[in-house]
């Protein structure tokens, strides 16, 4: 019987990269893709699949995220890929779980999609190495406490507990540190990943926010609000975020 396999990204080149990769492999038959994490989640649920390449850094719902909306006992066997973030690979190193790295050579995909393949044969579940891995990246020893920004041949260091929020911008993160405006290199998902969920809450595919500089929620329609932080700074949230919104509202402290 040949794989089902689910590709998760939401760049249309590195899907069809994958694709075209599955396709040379005859034990692999149909190849479902999905362009991000909340469609995947559904698929995720309804499909099955055999087998899913899962992007780390993705919009709105990384790779861990997925994991844990599917939940670690129904998550199909995973081989992530990550673009740059070398916290999250030496998590799945630690875990045993499978990856690629991008740029990955075909030799080394193929290798990936192997050890995969042989894992399904002999029945192997990973639901306790997702458990590991998702409460290793949780874990408060594993927190971010700063971050460092090189600048006009400076480098310097900024505290998260000092950050009032943070948006995407293209490869970079813009770090709001009370008038200042600072960038770093790396996704606002793979950041997300290593914020505390007690301190910071993403809001909008491309903003989080520091939850001590809230000082007003006004809502609007569909879900949606204006958040006013403590300096008089208004961001919209998105949709797809109410509910860690309504969360939040559930449960100030």
């Amino acid at each position: 019987m040949k794989l089902r396999t689910l590709i998760v990204d939401d760049e249309s080149l590195a899907r069809e990269g994958v694709r075209m990769l599955l396709e040379k492999d005859p034990d692999v038959g149909e190849v479902l893709e999905c362009v991000d994490g909340h469609a995947a989640v559904d698929v995720i649920r309804k499909e099955k699949p055999d087998l899913v390449f899962l992007d780390m850094q993705m919009p709105e719902m990384c790779g861990l995220e997925v994991v844990a909306a599917v939940g670690v006992k129904r998550m199909p066997n995973t081989i992530f890929i990550t673009a740059y973030d070398k916290y999250a690979v030496r998590a799945f190193e630690v875990n045993a779980l499978d990856y690629l790295l991008k740029p990955y050579t075909n030799e080394r995909f193929a290798r990936a999609l192997e050890r995969a393949k042989t894992r399904l044969r002999n029945g192997g579940e990973l639901s306790g190495q997702f458990a590991a891995l998702l409460d290793h990246l949780s874990s408060d020893d594993n927190r971010l406490e700063r971050l460092v920004v090189k600048s006009a041949g400076r480098i310097s260091f900024v505290y998260v507990e000092d950050i009032d929020w943070i948006e995407a911008a293209d490869m970079y993160v813009r770090l709001h540190v009370g008038r200042e405006a600072k960038l770093i290199r790396g996704s606002l998902s793979s950041l997300e990943a290593r914020l505390s969920p007690t301190k910071f809450l993403r809001i909008h595919r491309s903003i989080i926010v520091n939850l001590s500089r809230v000082k007003e929620l006004h809502p609007l329609f569909h879900g949606e609000y204006v958040i006013r932080l403590n300096d008089g700074t208004e961001l919209n949230s998105g949709r797809s975020y109410r509910n860690r919104l309504q969360s939040l509202l559930e449960n100030p402290f």
